[in-house]
């Protein structure tokens, strides 16, 4: 990951700013948090004792898993033997304490084996036969979900880092275990970061904002992810942290009497309405009100709701009988309620959140939960292994982080580029979201700036790439509208549609990107495909030899000596113009004719490319694989050119174009010749220049007219002379052909204010 611009370690303020006096407490403060205090000296001696993390597996593991998890640990101290960490600990200290986390999530036998293991492929060379050898495959699978590809070079850091990242999380997908225990090594590492250099705090740090706590998130591990955070902000800006700290220290003290006493308040009116219920003062964490400082542009002291309170009951039906008890003691805040109860958030956390005015107007902000809530929206997911004797209150996070590890799976399949994959990931373990609903009032989360194409996408795939309108609430918007929580939106869709590449300017979800770049490339290459066989067809029929006569041997010889694995990827390479039809088809008559390879190595070569010409016909429905030039823009009656860029596929120019003159100079051979389908179909892009008389309507009055006549007008642009009598204005119009332009043309010529109009042509 890039450590991000202007997370200097030190927060001092930029360079444009004037420097700012410290006194030399402040001076040898600031010192202190930038420097790594000196390591000690490596004790050989000193062993890490295993009986801590014993004693916690001892309450749920039994006396044969024990013994399983020592010689785990047997074999890891082993393999890091002689080898110590930056502060001078041995090195097994840390996998111990990775453990020890994942014994408090109360993780199974495998786990933590594969969590005092998970070093040891990576830094000590362990290979995953000998770890499925002693341990068995499931630990070995673990163990290498963890570990980082540094044995394979890429072209960069940054490349090294997403492929790891890449494969992490598509271990998670198939073994939520993985991202467990590397949460777990990861707040280790980072409650043991003082040793590192700043840089290297810094790094890890913002790699830790931006990976790690989000991940930590949409998992519902909440005390993890604000753990994670307030370590990431400790590291990355230390001065600010340290300042910050020391205000909600004074802070504390100062309202430590205003807390108590709504405590006590609060409790007595909840037990006078016979609700149980258990109250805890909670304070925000440095990073939020950091946070909270940034997004209003306050400073600390403007910064109230520094404290909040969380109110435990037994069942959903108090939580609302709660909420009306603290409504009635203290004034709710407008727009400061939100109902997770009924709408979960996406990581399944659930809980009533209101903000009231205090009793010296400080805001208030109490979340209301059941026990049940509460443990989900701590453990998240590793609910699932703390509370399993009949409960179900993971319910909710179990199906919504199975659904989100299914959708990376399904990205991954379509999308094979890691740096890509992380950024499209990234998106999705954004934490804000929006709630909107179908029409038949199932409700959907998505992140927020969320569209209505990832709305269609998070529904069903078929939907999304069928999408031609939206409405929000009854009323029709356009695509690109950013979603709001409570929407109704309906999807219109026509069945030949398919996704326009723009969509992926401004869709929001990873899922949505992934369907949209998917359903692009197999259009592209079916289309490309079509074009290749009839290029081909082409080229062959020249030599009167039809694609037919080529049995199954005579296609094989063809594909080895091309590099393809397919017919269909031969097809599609001379869509694109990476091969020369002509060459191919010469190289199958000589196949056919059984010359020897010497006369087909000699015919092979750059001097064969010179073909003869023969027409394509185009029709209009070649598709993506045939582009049709913007610069002179040809239409059918045009006399045309077809120029196979490598990669490009065919692009279509007018004879006379002077960008296809300059190109024909420098590449020849890279050139057919077309012809127009006397079926040709479909409309065509054509620019169109009018000089008229600067008044007021003249734009309407031509609009009408054009449209009178059954052209479409896709772009219009005039000059900026609002005071000359005279302007220019520069129409790209749809049309059939040309004498569907001749058509357009006499109708606008007809309008006494036309001075001039023309077709706009390619210029030299």
């Amino acid at each position: 990951m890039q450590t991000r611009p202007g997370s200097a370690g030190s927060g001092a303020a930029p360079r444009s700013r004037p420097a700012v006096r410290r006194s030399p407490e402040q001076r040898a403060a600031l010192a202190a948090l930038q420097e790594p205090a000196a390591p000690a000296a490596p004790d050989r001696t000193a062993a890490v004792s295993l009986a801590g993390l014993l004693d916690r597996l001892s309450g749920y593991l039994p006396a044969q898993d024990l013994q399983l998890i020592r010689d785990a640990y047997r074999f890891a101290d082993a393999a890091h033997l002689g080898q110590y960490r930056a502060s001078g600990e041995p090195y097994i200290s840390h996998p111990v304490a990775v453990a020890e986390i994942c014994a408090e999530w109360k993780l199974d036998t495998q786990a933590l084996m594969a969590a005092l293991l998970h070093d040891t492929a990576e830094d000590k060379g362990i290979t995953q036969a000998e770890l499925v050898e002693h341990f068995g495959s499931t630990v070995a699978l673990l163990v290498d979900g963890l570990t980082k590809l540094d044995k394979i070079r890429f072209s960069n850091r940054e490349e090294n880092q997403a492929e790891s990242f890449r494969k992490m999380l598509l271990a998670m997908a198939r073994d939520i275990r993985v991202i467990l225990i590397k949460l777990a090594d990861r707040l280790h590492n980072m409650r043991t970061l003082g040793a590192m250099t700043p840089e290297k705090r810094r790094r890890i740090a913002d790699e830790t904002m931006d990976i790690y706590a989000p991940i930590a998130y949409r998992l519902g591990l909440n005390q993890v992810y604000r753990e994670l955070q307030d370590l990431g902000f400790q590291h990355s800006h230390p001065m600010r942290h340290a300042v910050l700290s020391q205000a909600v220290r004074v802070a504390r003290g100062n309202r430590r009497d205003l807390v108590d006493r709504i405590l006590a308040v609060t409790t007595k009116s909840l037990a006078d309405a016979g609700i149980p219920a258990q109250l805890y003062g909670r304070e925000k964490t440095l990073y939020s009100i950091y946070r909270k400082m940034q997004r209003k542009h306050r400073s600390f002291a403007h910064v109230q709701d520094v404290f909040g309170f969380r109110v435990i009951v037994p069942e959903v039906l108090d939580c609302y009988r709660a909420l009306g008890v603290l409504h009635a003691q203290y004034k709710p805040m407008p727009g400061k309620f939100e109902d997770f109860i009924a709408i979960p958030k996406l990581n399944g956390y659930q809980s009533l959140h209101t903000t009231l005015v205090g009793p010296t107007g400080v805001p208030l902000e109490f979340q209301i939960r059941t026990e049940s809530m509460h443990r989900v929206a701590e453990s998240g997911v590793a609910a699932h292994w703390l509370y399993k004797a009949g409960e179900s209150p993971d319910a909710m996070a179990q199906v919504t982080t199975a659904a989100w590890l299914q959708s990376l799976l399904d990205i991954q399949n379509e999308n094979r580029d890691a740096a890509e994959f992380i950024e499209t990931v990234k998106v999705d373990l954004a934490p804000d979201a929006v709630y909107v609903f179908t029409p038949k009032s199932r409700i959907l989360a998505l992140p927020r700036g969320a569209t209505p194409v990832d709305f269609a996408y998070a529904v069903h795939t078929d939907l999304g790439n069928q999408t031609v309108a939206a409405r929000v609430n009854g009323e029709l918007v356009p695509l690109r509208t950013d979603l709001r929580s409570g929407d109704v939106v309906e999807i219109v869709t026509a069945p030949h549609s398919r996704p326009n590449p723009n969509w992926l300017s401004f869709v929001r979800t990873g899922r949505a990107r992934s369907k949209i770049r998917h359903e692009l490339k197999a259009s592209q290459q079916a289309e490309s495909q079509a074009l290749g066989r009839r290029l081909l067809s082409r080229a062959l029929q020249q030599q009167e030899l039809h694609l037919d006569e080529l049995d199954n041997a005579q296609w094989s010889r063809l594909l080895h000596w091309s590099g393809n694995r397919t017919q269909d990827e031969l097809f599609a390479d001379i869509g694109l113009g990476k091969r020369v039809a002509e060459i191919v088809a010469r190289r199958i008559q000589m196949q056919l004719a059984a010359v020897d390879q010497r006369t087909l190595e000699e015919h092979a070569g750059p001097g064969a490319e010179g073909a003869s010409r023969d027409t394509l016909q185009l029709d209009g429905s070649e598709g993506a694989s045939v582009h049709y030039a913007d610069c002179c823009h040809p239409i059918p009656g045009d006399a045309v050119l077809g120029y196979l860029g490598k990669g490009e596929g065919l692009t279509v120019h007018q004879q006379d174009c002077p960008h296809a003159r300059r190109l024909f100079q420098k590449h020849p051979r890279s050139w057919i010749d077309l012809s127009w389908s006397p079926a040709v179909s479909g409309p065509f892009q054509v620019g169109l220049s009018v000089v008229v008389s600067n008044g007021k309507g003249v734009l309407a009055r031509l609009a009408s007219a054009i449209s009178e006549h059954d052209a479409d007008i896709l772009h219009v642009r005039m000059d900026d002379e609002a005071g000359q009598p005279t302007i220019e204005l520069r129409f790209i119009l749809a049309v059939r052909d040309r004498k569907h332009l001749a058509d357009v043309l006499r109708a606008v010529r007809a309008h006494k204010f036309v001075s001039r109009a023309a077709r706009i042509k390619a210029r030299s």
